[in-house]
């Protein structure tokens, strides 16, 4: 066996141990948040019951009395006046922010457990990556396995530094789950022995265009947990707001919704940034290889159609005043046109594109 095909092997093995390693953190993060989501449930739910009537009680000494303040709490039937949605909606976001300041303030063994293996997993897998590149001796993303497994090292690697700025133990068991069903995805679905580059794929623009594109791909994945959150809990705070007890309990130690959209906005506007010059920087490179800066084959114009999603969503959120679910779906939809582009465009259409390996 040559050294490169011992590289090679070993790998394959990190890539495995990786896999396993982010699996016990995913199993980490869920207990987490199963025990506490039960211990929040009694504490939060006697405040859940009494929002509403406090939101009335305080609507009505405001002199918003429109009507008799028994109604304005009832159970999301009858007119409301603005004063009373507005002081709902004040009562409703301290709730959501003590909810959270006591989860984050707790002495939580299985988070702090779960980031540490996440950490290790981490550890484990960038050794995979390298080794796959020495291996193979050139960056590890020339085909559709090495891409998919170099995206989930980002995808870790994106969340456990946002960990030091903010704590997002929250949407720990999201991406450590996301990065499993990546890494199986790659090993089951497009398994490539390491080999050299296609001809078409030897350039000093591999490096860059499919870098940044992979770091697109990483940051969109955040986002799009954090924008199934947001929807999950904007239908919490609805209920909590008509009288209703939610059911989700786990969503206690989840920030408010409005926090998740602000926090996925400025995160799209970085994979967005990047996403535009991934598409600049393949066209130079088609021009260099090809002869044309643009030629409508199928992957040119689905990387095209992802950068006007996103554009879409910025331009909606930031001028628009698309907020709340639907700048929310806005986010899930371009994240499932990436989820498109990397496995049906590859695999099904013909095009300059099909040498991903498979």
């Amino acid at each position: 066996m040559t050294v490169n095909e011992t590289l090679g092997a070993w790998s394959e093995l990190f890539m495995l141990l990786a896999a396993m390693t982010y699996l016990v953190a995913f199993v980490a993060f869920a207990w987490d948040v199963a025990s506490h989501s039960r211990t929040l449930r009694g504490t939060a739910g006697t405040g859940e019951r009494e929002l509403v009537g406090a939101a009335a009680g305080t609507a009505a000494t405001s002199g918003d009395a429109a009507e008799p303040a028994d109604s304005r709490a009832g159970h999301g039937t009858g007119h409301r006046g603005r004063g009373y949605r507005t002081s709902a909606r004040s009562a409703l976001a301290g709730h959501v922010a003590d909810e959270e300041m006591r989860y984050t303030g707790e002495r939580r063994p299985a988070a702090r457990v779960a980031v540490a293996v996440m950490v290790l997993g981490f550890a484990v897998h960038t050794a995979a990556v390298l080794t796959r590149a020495f291996a193979a001796g050139r960056v590890p993303w020339g085909n559709m396995y090495e891409f998919c497994t170099t995206g989930a090292l980002v995808v870790a690697g994106v969340f456990l530094l946002a960990l030091l700025a903010r704590d997002l133990r929250f949407v720990g068991s999201m991406v450590s789950g996301l990065v499993v069903i990546m890494l199986c995805a790659a090993t089951i679905g497009f398994p490539t022995p390491v080999g050299p580059l296609q001809p078409a794929l030897q350039s000093w623009w591999l490096v860059i265009h499919v870098s940044i594109a992979v770091a697109a791909s990483g940051v969109f994945t955040i986002t799009f947990a954090m924008a199934v959150l947001q929807l999950l809990q904007a239908r919490r705070e609805r209920a909590i707001l008509s009288g209703d007890r939610p059911g989700t309990g786990f969503l206690a130690m989840v920030p408010s919704s409005q926090a998740l959209e602000n926090l996925s906005f400025r995160l799209n506007a970085v994979g967005f940034a990047f996403w535009t010059f991934t598409l600049a920087a393949g066209a130079i490179w088609a021009e260099q290889a090809w002869g044309r800066y643009w030629g409508w084959d199928t992957k040119e114009v689905w990387t095209f159609v992802i950068w006007v999603v996103y554009a879409a969503y910025m331009h909606a959120r930031a001028t628009r005043g698309w907020t709340g679910n639907r700048s929310a779906w806005l986010s899930i939809v371009g994240y499932l046109c990436v989820i498109f582009n990397f496995t049906v465009v590859n695999t099904v259409f013909p095009g300059l594109h099909s040498y991903s390996g498979v």
